[in-house]
């Protein structure tokens, strides 16, 4: 990956001749940034004064400019004295994870005799404390000796940067694995870490760098502090370990090593409490901490997946370069991956993702069980599904395509697989966050309910002897109205998950952008679709998407069929709980006057819970003796 080596430091601290070696050793430009002061700068310098932020802007834009440039082309070294904080982030504006700093430091009676041991140089020494004033000493820089001898100086920095390692990720199992590869493959270089656990997990890193080539460059290690020393500072690290107790053991195991301001990237499905939990206690140890969503599975991980991180956003930028370069992007070319939001906000983005993913999966599931009620065979109901793609396509429709065409032994695999669904959780933490939020994410919650349902086997074989079941196979609808229902399904579904974000972000003060949301999610991820493209122009004008007109046309249009559908399968015992539900919560959040009015009258008889009245907006509660 090509960098940009700032060389900074107070004037005389030799930032120029050390610059010019290391530039030369590399075999990569220098480039002095005093050479690319505006006159004005030079003369006021000459004459004794000091410069001041103003005279210093369009200096410092001009040399990230600069980098930039070269960037495009080549690594380089760049002096410049980039004294404060801010004047090193405008230095390092949108190219920070491209960018490493070197910090020449001294004392000031030894720089101090420096300068008036040199000749033509156009600061006079007496400016040398100013200097010191304004030094802002970087915490993310390779600080060094000037008593070191040059050559040992670039040496110090050669080991410092240039044989250290980029960015680590933490835990070898399927998607991590595909990550490191990932990363390697966009020219990253890259610290592999896997536990040792004699007899189960041996050499576990070191063999997967050996099997592919991509890996020939990057460090395996089963020992963390290895692993951790092998990276540069600040450290980069990111964890694709199980979810839950063990990445807080991780983080305790990795912080006796770790040094302030590295930072430390959750690329599990973590609940998004605990990573506030994290980011609030990592704070007190001066560690960044940045939650991240990542969907795809084993292949998105390898090729570009979506990607959602979210936490201190100045940290972001340090990492922003590896993951944008590793996502998949969208139909522009924009990298699947943003900057979503405060601490927390990427897990729970991430968490709706597959509280939506589960519906999807519910809503094809249903699908093909009404076509097979129609007689139509796995292959019969691939042609179906693929016949939709020009309307109503996803990567789920595609691979349930994929799926129903599978045959082993002759026989479609799809019949042979035991009909219990499992989960990992997130369908029940979505569940879980739209009760406590107060949102009718009822279709997630239908979802999910339709596997615990699938895993009590035994049971429902049992009731089967028990209670008739019609199964008559006389539905009288047509694929094309199947089509209409599942695509006003999906638009449904669609409305609760961002429901559910627009709510989280009001509640937690989360400021997110549905719009950008939706972009990261047209790419890589399970659940992007051709409707999640249309819904990157909609969320630019509203956070509710059935007051987009031509959604509301388009499921006024659909509803019919919907109704068709649901209703034939109630009658032909075939069942279809996500389909149902849809139309179900649309009658319920269209519904002018609801029945809540009698469940309020029911409340307030046996519990006093008092009630308002229609006919009096003040908001006064009343209670009535109903008896």
């Amino acid at each position: 990956m090509k960098k940009v080596i700032f060389i900074m430091g107070v004037s005389g601290c030799g930032k120029s001749t050390i610059g010019k070696l290391l530039a030369q050793e590399l075999d990569i430009p220098f480039f002095d940034g005093d050479d690319f002061h505006p006159e004005s700068n030079i003369q006021k310098m000459s004459n004794g004064q000091a410069l001041n932020d103003a005279d210093r802007q369009g200096w410092l834009e001009t040399l990230n400019d600069l980098a930039k440039q070269q960037l495009a082309k080549n690594s380089c070294v760049i002096v410049c004295s980039a004294l404060k904080q801010k004047y090193r982030d405008t230095l390092s504006l949108n190219i920070n994870a491209e960018t490493n700093w070197v910090y020449l430091s001294g004392s000031f009676n030894q720089i101090f005799d420096r300068l008036n041991s040199r000749e033509g140089h156009f600061m006079p020494s007496e400016l040398l404390i100013s200097q010191f004033e304004t030094l802002e000493e970087p915490k993310d820089a390779l600080k060094i000796d000037i008593t070191l001898t040059p050559e040992n100086i670039i040496k110090t920095i050669k080991s410092g940067l240039m044989n250290t390692s980029e960015f680590g990720l933490f835990g070898l199992g399927v998607m991590g694995k595909s990550l490191c590869r990932n990363l390697a493959n966009n020219g990253f270089k890259i610290s592999m870490f896997n536990r040792h656990v004699d007899g189960v997990e041996v050499d576990v890193a070191k063999n997967f760098k050996a099997e592919y080539s991509e890996l020939s460059q990057a460090k395996a290690f089963d020992d963390i502090a290895a692993f951790v020393n092998s990276l540069q500072q600040p450290r980069r690290i990111m964890l694709m370990v199980n979810a839950g107790k063990t990445i807080d053991y991780v983080i305790e195991d990795l912080l006796p090593y770790l040094s302030e301001n590295d930072i430390i990237i959750d690329g599990g499905n973590s609940n998004y409490k605990k990573t506030k939990e994290r980011n609030t206690y990592l704070k007190t140890k001066g560690i960044h901490f940045i939650g991240t969503g990542v969907s795809g599975g084993e292949e998105g991980a390898l090729k570009g997946p979506s990607i959602m991180p979210s936490g201190d956003k100045e940290a972001y930028k340090n990492v922003a370069q590896f993951l944008e370069t590793i996502s998949a992007k969208d139909k522009n070319g924009l990298p699947c991956c943003t900057y979503v939001g405060p601490e927390g906000s990427g897990q729970f983005i991430k968490m709706v993702h597959n509280g939506v993913e589960y519906v999807e999966m519910q809503l094809l599931a249903e699908v093909a069980t009404i076509l097979e009620s129609l007689g139509q065979n796995p292959d019969d109901i691939a042609n179906t599904l693929d016949s939709w793609k020009a309307t109503a396509n996803s990567y789920l429709l595609e691979i349930t395509a994929t799926i129903f065409r599978k045959k082993e032994g002759g026989d479609w695999l799809v019949n042979k697989i035991l009909d219990k669904a499992g989960n990992k959780g997130t369908g029940n933490w979505t569940t879980i966050a739209s009760a406590e939020l107060g949102v009718p994410s009822t279709l997630i919650a239908s979802a999910l309910f339709s596997r615990y349902i699938s895993f009590y086997k035994e049971e429902r074989v049992q009731l089967s002897k028990n209670f008739e079941n019609s199964n008559t196979s006389e539905l009288n609808v047509t694929t094309n109205d199947i089509l209409e229902a599942y695509q006003f399904a999906r638009i449904i579904n669609h409305y609760q998950g961002f429901k559910l974000i627009s709510e989280a972000s009001n509640k937690f003060e989360w400021h997110l952008n549905l719009s950008e949301i939706a972009r990261i999610w047209t790419n890589g991820c399970i659940i992007r679709s051709t409707l999640m493209e249309d819904l990157v122009a909609v969320f630019k004008h509203t956070t509710n998407i059935l007051t987009n007109p031509e959604l509301i046309s388009t499921v006024n249009n659909y509803k019919p069929s919907a109704k068709k559908v649901v209703s034939q399968c109630i009658f032909n015992d075939v069942t279809t709980p996500a389909l149902a539900e849809a139309i179900q919560f649309l009658n319920g959040i269209t519904t002018k006057y609801a029945s809540a009015n009698i469940i309020q009258a029911q409340r307030d008889y046996f519990g006093a819970h008092t009630y308002q009245r229609l006919d009096d907006d003040s908001g006064k509660s009343y209670h009535s003796n109903w008896n």
